[in-house]
């Protein structure tokens, strides 16, 4: 019903990738100390693009996600879920509630992404068994139907980590599945023995390995991070926070403001 009614499951993502491919500058929140459902209308009403739940390092129950993504498919606005992992049990799992597609932490492979795709599928391509609160937002059950509103416009974005997965950037890149290249910046930095040392030269030449495997295949690399900055690197895909840090440091600055004060 509300399939009919709303313009489905995917209508967000649709609008979300298509924004992405004309290169238009595309910012989103990654929401991990702080989740709540009214957050995606405050998204809206700042004129962020997207939102991402993140189960990897929040702390958020499935049932609050599968509110926020509900909200996000009624009013249009595409929510994504950060999986802990891409097992198939925790894949299936949370498509089951209902978002937009995934930020997969830790790829290291296409193989990692043939068990993400075979989880995201139903069969004879995959092995997914749907159920769950985003069963409501398609309008039948047939194959085809998952296929067309579900499966073709699902979004996924792989985030290379380690040095193995930078090691296999362009076969991640050029997975049937992947919407863009990711990059988890803090855990690669880490991985590469610069622990957060994001201006070291071993981070900058692992961010153009990463890049450089998207644009072989076509596709655009996600980053997270200063927004200002890296739109001025020439990435239009970006992550520009997550909401309590931004809450955080505007309480800061608007706390030194006044104490600034001369009286």
């Amino acid at each position: 019903m509300f399939q009919n009614r709303m313009g489905g499951w995917m209508k967000a993502a649709k609008l979300l990738k298509e924004k992405v491919d004309r290169r238009e500058i595309t910012t989103g929140l990654l929401a991990t100390d702080l989740l709540f459902v009214e957050m995606v209308e405050y998204c809206q009403r700042s004129g962020i693009d997207y939102l991402i739940a993140d189960q990897e390092h929040g702390v958020h129950s499935d049932d609050l996600v599968a509110r926020v993504c509900a909200l996000g498919r009624m009013v249009d606005f595409p929510v994504l879920i950060r999986t802990i992992d891409t097992a198939y049990s925790t894949i299936r799992r949370a498509i089951d509630r209902g978002p937009c597609g995934f930020l997969l932490p830790g790829i290291e492979s296409a193989v990692d992404l043939d068990r993400v795709r075979d989880s995201i599928y139903l069969p004879p391509r995959g092995n997914r068994r749907p159920g769950g609160p985003g069963n409501y937002w398609v309008s039948d059950f047939t194959y085809n139907t998952w296929k067309h509103e579900v499966e073709d416009d699902f979004i996924v974005l792989p985030q290379i980590e380690t040095r193995t997965g930078l090691d296999h950037a362009e076969e991640i890149a050029g997975h049937e599945i992947t919407t863009a290249i990711a990059i988890g910046p803090y855990d690669l930095s880490a991985d590469l023995g610069v622990c957060s040392e994001m201006d070291h030269p071993d981070m900058k030449a692992a961010v153009e390995v990463i890049r450089k495997a998207g644009e072989k295949s076509g596709k655009t690399m996600w980053r997270i991070g200063d927004g200002s900055v890296l739109a001025k690197e020439g990435f239009h895909f970006l992550c520009i926070g997550e909401p309590m840090a931004m809450l955080k440091n505007e309480m800061a600055r608007a706390n030194k403001a006044a104490q600034d004060v001369k009286v």
